[in-house]
């Protein structure tokens, strides 16, 4: 009955891997928003 005691899923991997992706997802919204607000047009 030692079979039962081996966890069949291993959770850790895919929440490095989600976490990882929101922080890349985080990054771009972020270079998106500082790129729009400093494309400042000079009034000639």
């Amino acid at each position: 009955m030692s079979f039962f005691r081996i966890p069949l899923v291993s959770w850790i991997n895919g929440t490095i891997m989600i976490g990882v992706f929101a922080l890349v997802v985080v990054g771009l919204i972020i270079a998106v928003y500082l790129l729009m607000n400093s494309d400042k047009k000079t009034q000639k």
